[in-house]
């Protein structure tokens, strides 16, 4: 999947929109703060790290590690899931 699927697929969710935060250019490298219209609070950060395009969704950490024991690529990096 490429960035921009990916960020196609998050703007399929009701009141979604794509934002660059920490970048003054957008371009292959910034990243993407997916998040709620309602109140601005981010869902999905889409970025890029060593050559190898990551997504840290945010998600009930039950289901996190539900979803680390059932795909091999979903993985914990420090604190945060990647």
């Amino acid at each position: 999947m490429t960035r921009q699927e990916l960020i196609a697929l998050c703007l399929t969710f009701p009141a979604a929109y794509e934002d660059y935060p920490f970048d003054d250019v957008i371009d292959a490298g910034a990243w993407t703060v997916m998040r709620h219209r309602s109140n601005r609070k981010g869902f999905a950060h889409i970025y890029e790290r060593g050559g190898k395009l990551c997504i840290n969704l945010k998600c009930d950490p039950f289901e996190a590690d539900l979803l680390r024991s059932a795909f091999r690529d979903v993985k914990v990096e420090g604190d945060i899931a990647i």
